[in-house]
């Protein structure tokens, strides 16, 4: 019978040496390879809304402090579910990453969904938060919130708003609104911010609740009047223009968030250097002072707070929902 000769202690010794030198340049060689992958921060609209806008402000900054590529994917579809389902389903690894909008907590509200909001994303930053102007077409004649609900009052049927789908916060808050301040207007849903906007300067539609950074320009040229800021307190590029509660309805607030998810199952780690560089990058005085011209508000907060906090949303508009009884669907 043939036996196997017994190697040298030094040639066995060598034999193992170089296997845990291959190993070990093996686990090197793949720790290289994901580092040199770039990190994607997926939005859930086109190029040119508020959140891709905020995203693409905070991107090189973000890259600097990470020493990555960060490029920007506008995954668009089905209320932001293209881009949510998109990331819920990313290998876990800290280089797919959600810039999530509102709608994160809102859509749970409106239809069933392939993903679970709450279980299948773990919170990176509660980002930016932002109100949203109370913007009105050149064909209303009242200057004012108070004299906008007074005409509403006057005559019920003439007024309409748009927003960017039911379920929206455009679309709740101003049926908040209404059934704060005891008024009628017609809901008029859109596909977006964009055509929500084209209706009022087409005179379609009187008044829409959209971000100051969406309005801005139209703002600045005169096609719409700022009516009220949806927030507790002024922005800062539109002084003269009075929050809802100063107009008369104390304790209205409404703001639009943007908030940074990766895939649940991301390691602690991994997760834990993403918020430091998101942090440091939005705490950036220019890009700061970039956001701020936009009515963004920096929050920078670490990833349990914008987990929590898209629950509460989530819970506020819901009871609203259901005490109420708001149709959320055509």
């Amino acid at each position: 019978m043939l036996r196997h000769a017994k190697l040298p202690n030094a040639v066995a010794a060598f034999l193992q040496a170089a296997t845990i030198g291959i190993l070990t340049l093996t686990a090197l060689s793949t720790a290289h390879a994901a580092n040199d992958q770039p990190i994607s921060l997926v939005v859930p609209f086109p190029p040119g809304g508020s959140t891709d806008i905020a995203a693409r402000i905070i991107q090189p900054r973000l890259a600097q402090l990470l020493d990555r590529n960060v490029i920007i994917e506008n995954k668009t579809g089905a209320a932001t579910q293209v881009a949510s389902q998109y990331v819920a389903r990313a290998k876990p690894d800290g280089n797919t990453l959600l810039v999530s909008f509102d709608s994160h907590s809102l859509n749970p509200i409106v239809r069933p969904l392939p993903y679970d909001t709450f279980k299948d994303f773990r919170g990176i930053t509660f980002a930016l938060r932002f109100p949203l102007v109370i913007g009105a077409s050149k064909s209303v004649q009242a200057n004012t919130l108070e004299a906008f609900i007074a005409d509403a009052k006057a005559e019920p049927q003439k007024y309409s708003y748009a927003s960017t789908g039911l379920g929206s916060l455009n679309h709740l808050a101003p049926e908040q609104l209404k059934h704060m301040a005891g008024f009628e207007m017609l809901h008029v849903p859109f596909s977006g911010g964009g055509p929500a906007m084209q209706s009022l300067l087409g005179n379609v539609t009187h008044v829409t609740f959209l971000s100051y950074a969406a309005l801005k320009s139209q703002i600045a040229a005169g096609q719409i009047k700022p009516l009220a800021v949806t927030g507790a307190t002024r922005i800062p590029d539109l002084p003269d223009v009075p929050t809802v509660q100063e107009a008369g309805y104390p304790g209205f607030e409404a703001y639009s968030w943007i908030g940074i998810f990766a895939p649940a199952g991301t390691p602690d780690d991994v997760a834990n250097t993403l918020t430091d560089a998101f942090q440091k990058a939005l705490g950036d005085e220019e890009i700061k002072s970039k956001l701020a011209n936009l009515g963004f508000e920096v929050m920078a907060t670490d990833g349990p707070t914008v987990d929590r906090y898209a629950v509460e949303q989530y819970q506020r508009w819901n009871k609203f929902v259901q005490e109420t009884g708001l149709s959320l669907t055509k």
